[in-house]
């Protein structure tokens, strides 16, 4: 294990690195994470929990934002598990962090967040939330969905993205389009809010995922939203798809019109990367 860095005192000396992390795990391709945390007890915790997993790897640990940005950049982790807490302005230390690691997934690990902070935090980029008191075997579980490109929400989380649903569709005046979306954008669209992952999109309209990648890039641009679930929520409010049907994956058939989609599929359409 590598040496805990000191924190610093009032003697106004600079800031000591992050401390980086020898490589334990024996997987190929290991999920390599950067726990930025101000307590180094529950940073060792955590670290602790990662090493008997052979997929995941912690390249370093981090005690500051200051820290953290330098780790990032430095050791360009897949996943960043930070506290809400070492910053005063969270929201703006996942903004410094995404900046970069654009490819990064950010897990918060949250105290006493709200339904504004949750929101928020989605809207900037974070991946999952969780609060100190996760079971090990639940954090291991998180990490891995993140790093797939899930999103992790406990139910808590969920009912309030759901309630920011509804509240949106309560204010007419979201933003229009910037352009008409092309019938194969449409049809991408369509297979994001069914909760479809970018491989299973390929596979539907006959194209690569890199591709699928790009055209959502495109429909981001045109709709002014930033992920999947601002995506799913806008389709939602706007009735953007009505008429659009797309199969369900694993169905030979039809699904219903994507105009029927409620807020439960707007939380499924999250869960998977852009």
């Amino acid at each position: 294990m590598g040496n805990e860095p000191a924190k610093p005192g009032n003697n106004q000396q600079p800031e000591k690195p992050a401390a980086p992390v020898q490589a334990t795990a024996s997987s190929p391709n290991p999920i390599k994470i950067l726990i930025a945390d101000s307590q180094a007890i529950y940073r060792v915790g955590i670290r602790k929990i990662f090493a008997l997993e052979d997929d995941l790897r912690v390249v370093a640990q981090a005690e500051s934002l200051g820290q953290t940005l330098a780790a990032a950049s430095r050791f360009e982790p897949d996943v960043v598990l930070m506290e809400s807490a070492m910053s005063p302005n969270p929201a703006g230390a996942v903004a410094e962090v995404q900046k970069r690691v654009p490819n990064a997934k950010l897990i918060i690990i949250a105290g006493e967040s709200d339904e504004d902070d949750t929101v928020e935090y989605l809207r900037r980029g974070v991946r999952g939330i969780i609060k100190r008191s996760v079971a090990p075997e639940l954090l291991i579980k998180c990490v891995r969905k993140v790093a797939e490109g899930e999103t992790w929400l406990d139910n808590q989380g969920v009912n309030w993205v759901i309630e920011a649903y509804r509240t949106q569709t309560s204010h007419p005046s979201a933003a229009k389009p910037k352009g008409r979306l092309t019938d194969k954008e449409l049809l991408i669209v369509a297979c994001v809010t069914q909760g479809m992952k970018n491989k299973e999109i390929a596979t539907e309209v006959g194209t690569t995922e890199q591709v699928v990648k790009n055209y959502l890039r495109k429909v981001y641009d045109k709709l002014g939203v930033s992920d999947r679930l601002e995506l799913a929520l806008y389709c939602i409010h706007h009735r953007l798809l009505q008429g659009v049907k797309v199969p369900r994956p694993g169905e030979a058939s039809p699904a219903k019109p994507v105009a029927d989609v409620g807020p439960s599929e707007a939380a499924s359409a999250s869960s998977h990367k852009a």
